[in-house]
């Protein structure tokens, strides 16, 4: 007994196309693009300096 492992579009949890992977479609493609670019994702970095102590 073999089961086959459907990987799914991490957005809405459809299988995954390959013209579009790792998503299911254009949609899906387009709509995790603007989350980046409305700063819907984040990559962490060194702490921001408070105004103050820029300043100093």
């Amino acid at each position: 007994m073999t089961s086959t492992f459907v990987r799914k579009c991490p957005l809405c949890g459809k299988p995954r196309s390959p013209e579009h992977s790792p998503f299911c479609s254009t949609r899906c493609k387009d709509r995790d693009l603007l989350r980046w670019l409305q700063d819907g994702y984040a990559l962490p970095g060194p702490p921001a300096l408070d105004e103050e102590e820029g300043k100093a």
